[in-house]
């Protein structure tokens, strides 16, 4: 697992996602010297269930992350991610900004434009153009952290002149890490970003060619590639072996290796999608258990 920094996705989905737990895997990621904790977004799900058990019940991720701020001294914060047009652009400013300087400047902001319809209807969104949407968006929520006053007139946004303290702790603001799969959404991602951030169903047997289209959009816009974070939620599920992070935990060590001979700067350890963990109807108490056990045995 060398030159790879390895996370920890903190309880947010469903039944092992109480204030014990998520304060249970915040105190055992800096005693085990994990790198970084991650939340998720997913507002709302649909009756049927058809978008899966680890969907049906999420806790707000910016919450969690005030919660998680609290409750430590030393990892980092990321969120993986928040969908940008449910959010003004001032709003998410304000609440990731807030977010930093309430952790110490230890808050990575990662940012998508969403995938699911019921959601951006809603909350109101307008799905068309949301790669347009998003190139506006970015500089702008930027310009939050860093200009004395702040004056835009674009396709989607209007802010009159005003100004936004306090500022962020780190210069510039969080970290901005894109999401997305398509190859617009990864080179948007080397063009505008700090680096990339996986979903939950990225084939990462795969990633390094995603990783790659990143990299040579940065390239590209003048960019250093090297400098770009690349970041994998590795959704991990002990049992038998199916695809990489599944299986033993030798098997799923020995998967951390190649994720970072992929190109992968950093893997958070995501056990929200494990059914038998993340879902509504899995005990609390037996799935903090099985996750005491991977965080001890898969701590860098």
């Amino acid at each position: 697992m060398t030159g790879v920094h390895i996370g920890f996705a903190a309880p947010v989905s469903g039944s092992w996602a109480t204030p014990d737990n998520i304060d249970r895997v915040a105190v055992r990621s800096e005693e085990l010297g994990y790198h970084s904790l991650w939340t998720f977004q997913r507002l709302l799900s649909p009756p049927d269930g058809n978008w899966g058990p680890m969907y049906r019940s999420v806790l707000d991720p910016v919450s969690v992350l005030a919660y998680l701020a609290a409750r430590t001294s030393r990892v980092r914060l990321g969120v993986a991610v928040v969908n940008l047009p449910f959010f003004a652009p001032p709003l998410l400013a304000k609440q990731l900004g807030t977010l930093d300087v309430l952790s110490g400047g230890r808050l990575d902001a990662g940012l998508g434009i969403g995938w699911a319809e019921e959601e951006y209807i809603a909350v109101g969104a307008d799905r068309r153009a949301r790669g347009r949407r998003a190139e506006e968006y970015l500089p702008l929520l930027r310009r939050f952290w860093t200009d004395p006053v702040v004056e835009h007139s674009g396709e989607f946004y209007t802010v009159p002149p005003t100004s936004m303290d306090p500022r962020p702790v780190q210069p510039g603001g969080p970290p901005v890490l894109l999401g997305g799969t398509a190859e617009a959404a990864l080179r948007r991602a080397g063009r505008m970003a700090d680096g990339w951030v996986s979903s939950s169903r990225a084939d990462l047997a795969e990633i390094g060619a995603s990783i790659e289209v990143v990299r040579a959009a940065a390239a590209d816009a003048g960019r250093d590639p090297a400098a770009l974070r690349m970041v994998c939620r590795g959704v991990v599920v002990v049992g038998e072996r199916r695809k990489p992070l599944t299986g033993s935990l030798e098997q799923i060590r020995a998967d951390l290796g190649d994720l970072a001979a992929q190109g992968v700067t950093e893997v958070f350890v995501d056990l929200n999608f494990d059914p038998s963990i993340g879902s509504p109807d899995a005990d609390p108490a037996e799935s903090m258990r099985r996750a005491e056990d991977v965080m001890a045995a898969l701590a860098p």
